[in-house]
């Protein structure tokens, strides 16, 4: 198939998974189908416009929420995220030495699954000076998941009968990305989206904290084995304080309602779009780069963060 006829194809499913036609998950699926069906005329350049699209949609749907909330939602998740980032790092990588996965793939995976999927990975990658295939084994785990997540998670809650509440509380515990969350949440309900989105980004902002302490092991690492090597850069996850701003604005300038609406519903549909993007990443070679024992370990950790997550806060173990 000419590449002008590849490009035309990716590009009407960008516009149709952009303008809301249709929902999250059946964006996500177009993605995938697109990918696994049709040689990607434009892999590195969709790959880019996902991580941007993501965080300039994250930032917007904050012009849909009152600070108070974004507020409350972070305290009350805090303990828990706490001792669930812990819990999940020390399982992940007790699982990738008992699988004997590559121990570099095997905490990226880990970091990935405790904290918010591929950006947690994208932050940790240069700390631990992951090669491309570490990277890649690890992301497209992650991204696998993501994928089962998105359109199981909703079921499950349906079919459990849990609250607008307890879903947006599980699904921001329990499923990696941030785009994964606001999609499942979304098809949810408003008060699932909310939740979890502020739960979410409350995690996410656990990312710094943990690259900066691994930037100081590796960086003493080295000094002991006395070898020279770059600066060590920690990226900071500035859209997350984008989207604090966003509220605030939303909040305390009640005069733009109208314009902060346009915004919010501009940000859903930005985030199906994303979804649509981040389908068309998933290649057969990212299939076979993951191979099994990666993937055991992914789908273990996630099995037993999600179920532990799930009976926690169906009991009212963890609430808001």
């Amino acid at each position: 198939m000419p590449v002008n006829v590849r490009k035309a194809i990716f590009f009407v499913g960008v516009i149709v998974a952009g303008t809301g036609i249709v929902s999250p998950p059946v964006a996500l699926v177009l993605g995938v189908l697109f990918a696994l069906t049709i040689e990607h005329p434009l892999r590195k350049e969709a790959s880019s416009w996902a991580k941007l699209l993501l965080q300039a949609s994250v930032v917007m749907l904050g012009f849909g929420m009152h600070l108070q909330q974004v507020v409350k939602a972070g305290r009350s998740g805090f303990l828990y995220t706490a001792i669930g980032i812990t819990a999940s790092l020390a399982l992940g990588v007790l699982l990738g030495r008992m699988l004997k996965v590559e121990k570099t793939a095997a905490f990226l995976i880990s970091v990935g699954t405790a904290i918010c999927g591929g950006s947690a990975i994208a932050a940790m990658a240069p700390i631990l000076e992951a090669n491309e295939e570490e990277i890649s084994v690890s992301m497209g785990t992650v991204f696998l998941l993501n994928s089962v997540a998105l359109l199981l998670f909703p079921v499950l809650g349906w079919a459990l009968h849990l609250s607008q509440s307890q879903f947006g509380l599980w699904a921001a515990l329990a499923i990696h990305d941030t785009s994964s969350v606001v999609g499942a949440t979304a098809k949810y309900g408003e008060q699932a989206l909310a939740i979890g989105t502020t739960v979410k980004l409350a995690r996410a902002l656990w990312i710094l904290p943990l690259s900066l302490g691994m930037a100081a092991v590796v960086t003493r690492r080295r000094k002991a084995e006395q070898r020279e090597g770059k600066p060590i850069k920690v990226k900071v996850p500035w859209f997350i304080l984008y989207f604090c701003v966003a509220a605030a604005i939303s909040t305390y300038v009640p005069a733009g309602h109208r314009a902060w609406s346009f915004l919010t519903v501009l940000g859903r549909t930005g985030l199906t779009a994303t979804l649509f993007l981040i389908g068309t990443g998933l290649s057969m070679k990212t299939l076979k780069k993951v191979g099994v024992r990666p993937l055991v370990q992914g789908v273990t950790l996630w099995l037993v963060v999600g179920s532990a997550t799930l009976a926690a806060v169906y009991w009212n173990v963890i609430s808001l």
